[in-house]
């Protein structure tokens, strides 16, 4: 398998790592949550110039750390959609310069095609097919995985991602930015069945409900009402019973629907990815709900479950080992479905 340098810039981090056969050379990853802690979210604009500031640096790093020269380099790969067009910018100019300088192929890459391929880094056997539960501040699906570049979504979130609830709820317990770490925390000295909160359903037009995808609006709204209620009445908010109460919820509903989706769909081993999949309530349940059912599952470490360029560089080498390139006219996408990553590639 090739060995790839990888960008990744799609948000807040800025990150560059060389991987070798599904083997992490080097990760490097300059975060700037310190930076948006004070907006309680990331401001695009001051991301975009922190990453300007930054990916010199950091793509030096990830070369020394992988004792790697570029002659050992097989191509460069770049995180192109979907995110912030601005950030993306960045890190595609960086990799184009690179590509260019020293007459390496170019491989975009589709952020949520590096969060599935992350499983391979901590599972280098995994072959596909397979379920993958995806689960980041801005993307809650679950997609089958049929093999490199191809991709069916079976469910989805139909407004808020899993990640995006917990930053806002965190918010309105006055817990700080990012949301799901800061709720993971205080949770584990609260009573997750302290509050009885709606886990929310897709209703479909005939009157059934879509087994497989997602809602948290309704959820956010009822922890909102919640404190609310607290308040007027002068009570003390039991902010670890409410958060270990929404943890608990989010944990079942994505727990729910995975284990019916990898059953319905003859799927016995479940990867999950990005950043909620660091959430101790969800490790616990679902694990716990796939062993009943025999059927494993698989969830990066820590260190994978954010954004990373690891992951991006897993993905490049997958797709350049193909025969995958894309062209230097390669664009920033803010939005692109997983089911189009194929339209990355020229050859």
């Amino acid at each position: 398998m090739a060995t790839v340098l990888a960008i990744e810039t799609s948000c807040d981090e800025t990150a560059a790592a060389v991987v070798k056969k599904r083997h992490i050379l080097s990760n490097i990853v300059a975060s700037q949550i310190d930076i948006h802690r004070p907006y309680g979210g990331v401001v695009p604009e001051v991301a975009s110039r922190h990453h300007v500031e930054s990916i010199n640096d950091v793509v030096a790093e990830a070369l020394s750390q992988a004792k790697t020269d570029w002659q050992d380099i097989d191509g460069i790969a770049v995180t192109c959609a979907p995110g912030l067009v601005g950030a993306l910018l960045v890190g595609l100019t960086a990799a184009k310069t690179l590509v260019m300088l020293h007459h390496k192929p170019l491989i975009g890459v589709h952020h949520l095609e590096g969060h599935i391929c992350a499983s391979y880094l901590q599972n280098p056997d995994l072959v596909p097919p397979f379920l993958c539960l995806l689960v980041s501040g801005g993307h809650t699906s679950l997609i089958q995985v049929e093999g490199c570049g191809q991709y069916h979504t079976l469910g989805q979130t139909r407004d808020d991602a899993a990640g995006e609830a917990f930053d806002k709820v965190a918010r309105l317990l006055d817990l700080g930015y990012p949301g799901g770490p800061a709720i993971d925390r205080i949770a584990i000295s609260g009573n997750s069945q302290a509050f009885n909160l709606p886990e929310g359903k897709i209703s479909l037009p005939e009157g059934g409900f879509h087994p497989y995808d997602s809602s948290f609006s309704g959820l956010k709204t009822a922890v909102l009402r919640l404190v609310e209620s607290l308040r007027q009445r002068g009570e003390d908010l039991p902010v670890a019973d409410i958060a270990a109460s929404f943890q608990h919820t989010v944990a079942k509903a994505l727990t729910r629907r995975t284990i019916n989706c990898a059953v319905d769909h003859g799927l016995f081993t479940i990867a999950v990815g990005g950043g909620v999949a660091a959430n101790s309530a969800l490790r616990d349940q679902l694990s716990a709900a796939a062993q009943k059912k025999n059927l494993q599952v698989l969830f990066p470490p820590l260190s994978l479950c954010t954004d990373n360029a690891a992951m991006i560089a897993c993905a490049g080498a997958e797709h350049l080992d193909r025969g995958h390139r894309s062209a230097l006219t390669l664009a920033a996408l803010s939005r692109m479905p997983i089911s189009k990553v194929m339209e990355l590639y020229s050859g």
